[in-house]
């Protein structure tokens, strides 16, 4: 009967299938309640983070930005010096980009758009001091410290103290407990090995363990050890078998040293991580001082094209405006019915001029140039100050017009000495000598010299607080291991040599010094190359200098010689010549854009002549110094001076020892002394040459209004020297 159910169960269960098909369904849970409130469909989702940030209030509170249509703003009359000042005191993220390149990019956009760890701050070089390794120290069972294998590389330290952290004394302890009941394949009666033997142990260690500077590691250690077992004692009638007590305490006090004989022997060797920690610091430096000294040279360029675009600004005024007065004038005629085409002339020139106007003032148009606003925020943002603040900002500082002149031989040998390019690929060298000394220290096979000496006491107890101190064995339970040991009577010695070498035909480690000895070739190729393209740079820069101060002196010419003539042409046109006035007309209105060329020609080459004298002194290492800047380490707490005095109090205290350990060969000429106010003097002098106007009457300069430039005059490295009266106060 079972039978026969089971098998119309089975084909019910089979028909069913095959009615129903395959398809997956949910499993069915007891107790559902069909809430489903905490189902999530998604596995991504763009979210954002719950950060509450404060927002600078350069950015909060930031004016609607300054247009065609808004031009509700005052004056802010700034030298370049306080520029540069107000740069660099808010400066957190610096604001631009690295190598000796000219800035061209919109600064904004890429730091907006860079990653994080791409950007640069001025928590960089502490970030570099402070970098540490996640790798603990690392001791074997006996609380020895474990040496690092392998070559040294310069990407594998972090700080200073990260590395000097290697020769830190390492304690570690540990305490072991184990019982052992288990039967054993033995006959019966067997005194020293028990069919059933059963017995606990414990062990108690601790050891301080300190790699040294020549290479070695030195260790004390202490270990307690109990031991009890049930082998039969001697009053349990085994006469002078067994064991004299059921347990017993062993006390050791041991100190080792481990020293290599061949690989890893030798003060220079084992510090070379902290040479190549101290050098990664120097280089963190050295882009700190190159990125400073870009956004110094980004400031003056800054500074200088705001200039510029002030001056094209009021000239395409004054070429507006003179357009202007022709056109009423032909206006006038025009009305008599003698001048219909000089109008519509003077009309195009005028439409003509104010689009440059606009475009001198907001920018865009045609040349895509910045205009005075875009000039103005640049600046700006280089400065850390809002896009709009209600202000315009206003140069009031006047530029070197002088032909400046440098001793080649001079300005060549300080660039070759005080670049900052140059000097962090020297510094790129001395890492990879000091590889090439750690990977062929690794050829060496390594042996290793092991000294150990201990003290050992045995006892029925750890320590009797009784005293008499009874020898073990004979003392039984009150004899002390600790007394055992005190009392000297046990002492131990230990010598070994390891000898481990290379395996055979040690090709990695003959491979690791070919590839370093080929990475030192190319560092001094990389570097000799670019002493070559600083020079050539430098040589650039030099024929610019003379080049563009030469086309700005006569840019200056044509600016008077093109006033002569609209003087000329105006006076004929406002008396008029009814025979030949078109004439007139196009020849006053061609003078005129002379006139606006010209001085545009000479505000940009005037901008640009100083922003050649910036890349020279960027180029050789002296734009900090021309401009009074000087780096420093910022203050640490007290107690880093305090603990600082102490230290050196305590050497000051110690005994020196000629043949000691020494510190490691020398890597650096030491600290640079930085000047302030004095960058080349002897070699920049001046020649007569046109200045920059001085007119705050008219737009228009008057050639009798430019003063003379006293011959030799020295253009000043200290900036507050350059400040002068505002050129462009009207």
């Amino acid at each position: 009967m079972k039978r026969n159910l089971t098998r119309w169960f089975v084909g019910l269960q089979i028909v069913s299938l095959m009615l129903t098909g395959c398809a997956p369904t949910q499993p069915f849970f007891i107790g559902e309640r069909g809430d489903l409130s905490h189902y999530i469909d998604r596995a991504q989702q763009i979210e954002y983070p719950d950060l509450q940030n404060q927002s600078l209030p350069e950015v909060t509170q930031s004016h609607p930005p300054l247009t065609l249509d808004n031009q509700n703003f005052q004056y802010k009359d700034l030298t370049l010096e306080e520029c540069i000042s107000i740069a660099l005191m808010n400066t957190q993220v610096i604001r631009a980009l690295p190598g000796t390149q000219r800035q061209n990019a919109d600064i904004a956009a890429i730091i907006l758009s860079s990653p994080s760890a791409q950007l640069s701050t001025v928590y960089d070089p502490a970030i570099v001091a402070n970098t540490t390794n996640s790798q603990p120290l690392v001791i074997d069972g006996s609380g020895n410290r474990v040496l690092a294998r392998g070559a040294a590389r310069a990407n594998q330290v972090g700080g200073v103290e990260d590395a000097l952290s290697e020769f830190d004394a390492q304690y570690s302890s540990f305490i072991s407990w184990g019982t052992t009941d288990r039967a054993r394949n033995v006959g019966a009666g067997n005194v020293f090995n028990p069919q059933f033997f059963q017995g606990r142990d414990g062990t108690a260690q601790m050891a301080l363990s300190k790699r040294t500077a020549t290479g070695g590691v030195a260790t004390v250690r202490s270990q307690s050890i109990y031991s009890y077992n049930n082998i039969p004692t001697q009053s349990q009638g085994l006469g002078n078998f067994g064991r004299a007590v059921p347990s017993d305490y062993t006390q050791v006090l041991e100190a080792q040293v481990q020293h290599p004989l061949m690989r890893g022997r030798g003060t220079m060797v084992n510090r070379v991580p902290v040479v190549l920690a101290r050098i990664n610091e120097d280089i963190a430096i050295a882009d700190y001082e190159e990125r400073i000294r870009n956004l110094v040279r980004e400031v003056e360029f800054a500074y200088w094209d705001l200039y510029a675009a002030y001056w094209n600004f009021a000239t395409a005024k004054s070429a507006r405006d003179s357009a202007a007065l022709a056109y009423k004038i032909a206006a006038a005629k025009y009305n008599t019915g003698n001048a219909a085409s000089q109008m519509a002339q003077a009309s195009l020139t005028y439409h003509e001029f104010e689009a440059q106007v606009v475009a001198a003032f907001s920018g865009g148009g045609v040349t895509n140039q910045p205009g005075l606003l875009g000039r103005e925020l640049n600046l700006r943002l280089l400065m850390g100050w809002a896009a709009t603040d209600g202000h315009l900002i206003r140069p009031i500082d006047k530029p070197a017009t002088g032909l400046a002149q440098f001793d080649w031989d001079s300005i060549q040998g300080e660039m070759l000495q005080r670049n900052v390019d140059l000097r962090k690929q020297k510094w790129v060298i001395k890492q990879k000598e000091l590889e090439l000394i750690s990977s062929k220290n690794q050829i060496l096979p390594d042996v290793n010299l092991n000294l150990i000496y201990r003290w050992v006491g045995v006892g029925g107890s750890l320590l009797n607080s009784d005293g008499g101190n009874p020898r073990f064995p004979t003392g039984g339970g009150n004899a002390s291991a600790w007394e055992e040991l005190l009392g000297g009577n046990y002492q131990e010695g230990v010598v070994r040599m390891d000898f481990t070498p290379n395996a055979l035909g040690a090709r990695r480690q003959l491979a690791d010094i070919t590839k370093v000895q080929q990475d030192l070739a190319r560092a001094h190729r990389i570097l000799e190359d670019k002493e070559l393209s600083s020079s050539h740079l430098l040589t650039k820069y030099i024929q610019q200098l003379k080049s563009v101060h030469e086309q700005m002196t006569q840019q200056f010419h044509s600016i008077v010689a093109s006033d002569n003539l609209v003087d000329v042409w105006s006076a004929k046109f406002e008396i008029g010549d009814s025979s030949n006035q078109e004439y007139v007309i196009d020849q006053l209105l061609r003078a005129q854009q002379s006139r606006a060329r010209a001085g545009q020609a000479y505000n940009t080459s005037v901008a640009e002549y100083n922003k050649i004298l910036v890349e020279i002194h960027h180029l050789k290492g002296s734009l900090l110094e021309y401009n009074n800047i000087m780096l420093e380490e910022g203050m640490w707490a007290e107690k880093a001076y305090w603990d600082a005095t102490e230290r050196a109090r305590e050497r000051d205290a110690a005994r020196h020892m000629s043949r000691g350990a020494s510190r490691p060969a020398v890597i650096s000429q030491g600290e640079y002394e930085q000047f302030q106010g004095t960058a080349d003097d002897h070699t920049r002098t001046q020649k007569p040459a046109p200045p920059i106007f001085e007119n705050e009457e008219s737009d228009t300069p008057e050639p009798e209004q430019v003063p003379a430039v006293p011959e030799k005059q020295a253009v000043p490295a200290d900036r507050k020297a350059q400040r002068g009266n505002s050129l462009l106060r009207s």
